[in-house]
């Protein structure tokens, strides 16, 4: 019964594979796959365009699709989507563009310049690592720049830094000596100690005063 029913149908295939038809369609199957395998390489061609600076890897993409042939070119895509690379030219311009809008906005904010930890605008130290930020003016109290040589407020005039870049402490001012006159008055000396008056008498200790031997003697 099968032998005879495929004895039916071998004939009617055979038919139909030879008719017109049938030929139309595998020729218009087989231009269609051609088309796709070309499309395809083209496709490869532009997307590695897209990806790339290099003017030889899109060549190289196009070509690897070419040589897989009709029969193996979509085994190729599959190869190709793997070992392409991930961004493309303007992706990564793009996202170039927001890492340095990120990174201007991050510098824009003000950040203690030893750890490049965010601090506040009225802090003096650094809480994380203790650097000093800031400073207060002596005269009006407000907060100044390390590097600011006067208060842009009240005009306070800064100690400033010399070449060796330790700070500049004023030395200490040398009490003047006193200078003599040009006129020294005279000294005056102490008035001299007289001696007292002699008597007629004499005094005590004087020749006068010592009683006369002359004419005790014998004579």
């Amino acid at each position: 019964m099968f032998d005879s029913l495929f004895g039916d149908l071998e004939p009617a295939l055979n038919d139909f594979i030879a008719s017109d038809i049938f030929q139309v369609g595998v020729r218009a199957l087989a231009v269609g796959i051609l088309m796709i395998w070309l499309a395809s390489a083209f496709w490869a061609y532009r997307d590695m365009r897209l990806r790339t600076a290099s003017a030889v890897w899109p060549y190289v993409a196009a070509a690897w699709i070419v040589i897989l042939t009709p029969l193996l070119f979509l085994f190729g895509l599959l190869i190709y989507r793997i070992v392409r690379p991930k961004e493309t030219i303007a992706e990564l311009n793009e996202r170039a563009l927001a890492e340095e809008a990120m990174m201007a906005e991050v510098q824009s904010r003000p950040h203690c310049a030893n750890c490049l930890r965010p601090v506040h605008d009225e802090w003096i130290i650094c809480p994380t690592c203790r650097n000093r930020l800031r400073r207060v003016c002596p005269n009006c109290e407000h907060l100044v720049e390390l590097d600011w040589t006067l208060c842009a407020w009240c005009g306070k005039d800064f100690e400033r830094t010399d070449a060796s870049g330790t700070a500049y402490m004023p030395t200490a001012r040398r009490q003047p000596t006193p200078s003599r006159p040009a006129f020294a008055p005279p000294s005056v000396a102490p008035p001299a100690r007289t001696p007292p008056p002699i008597g007629p008498t004499g005094g005590p200790g004087s020749p006068a005063g010592r009683p006369s031997q002359v004419g005790t003697g014998p004579r």
